[in-house]
């Protein structure tokens, strides 16, 4: 077996993802109290982030794009409390930088440094966190969001995009996430070979199997000299 170039998914399989954005929602309804009252004499945090919930809801045609999808409803609810839509992109730079403010799980940049350079290496998102922003930019050769494939995980679309940028065949393309259908199904469909980060140490469900299974990132280069 020959492996050329290796894919991340990045929410919740380099980072703890529930962490930061219950983190970003709360520093961008702090600045909505402090610049629009208005809107949080409203909600309670926990109601303005259900409100949000049920906005993107509505909209499944936007999910690839979770960046127009946070802007849309930021311009939604500050309509609603009659505040003009001039101040939707400062709202969303302040969610979005508390949304890149990430804590690396333990080993994972170890693994980047250890595999750049000998691996292709990409990034796989259907989020809008920003590698170069976090500061682990230089050990990828590409990235792909799902806004820019125009779908999500698990669409295929979005994993050809990642082999046509990485330049290598699906064979020769390993994929690591820990979502069993957006990372280890969707792109096992398109003949990638799969990791799946499983540290709950969950049973696998239906659809075509993991090709191994670790407990967190800092586990993959043995799996890796594994297959050599």
């Amino acid at each position: 077996m020959t492996i050329k170039c290796i894919t991340f998914d990045l929410d919740d399989t380099l980072w703890d993802c529930e962490s930061v954005l219950m983190r970003a929602e709360a520093v961008l309804y702090q600045w909505l109290a402090r610049h629009y009252p208005r809107v949080i004499s409203q909600y309670s945090q926990a109601d303005l982030t259900a409100h949000r919930k049920r906005y993107i809801s509505h909209y499944p045609d936007l999910h690839h794009d979770m960046t127009l999808l946070r802007k849309q409803w930021l311009a939604h609810i500050l309509g609603e409390a009659e505040y003009g839509s001039e101040c939707v992109e400062a709202g969303f730079r302040v969610f979005w930088l508390a949304r890149n403010e990430v804590a690396l799980f333990e080993g994972v940049l170890q693994v980047l440094k250890a595999l750049h350079g000998v691996y292709r290496m990409g990034a796989v998102t259907n989020g809008n966190a920003d590698v170069h922003h976090i500061g682990i930019g230089q050990y990828f050769d590409f990235v792909v969001t799902a806004a820019e494939a125009g779908a999500p995980k698990p669409d295929a679309r979005i994993f050809h995009l990642a082999l046509a940028k990485g330049g290598t065949r699906a064979q020769d393309t390993v994929h690591v996430g820990d979502d069993p259908e957006r990372d280890v199904i969707g792109a096992g469909a398109v003949g990638m070979r799969t990791v799946w980060i499983n540290p709950r140490q969950r049973a696998w469900g239906a659809g075509k199997s993991p090709d191994a299974v670790i407990a967190c990132v800092a586990q993959l280069n043995a799996v890796l000299e594994s297959w050599a």
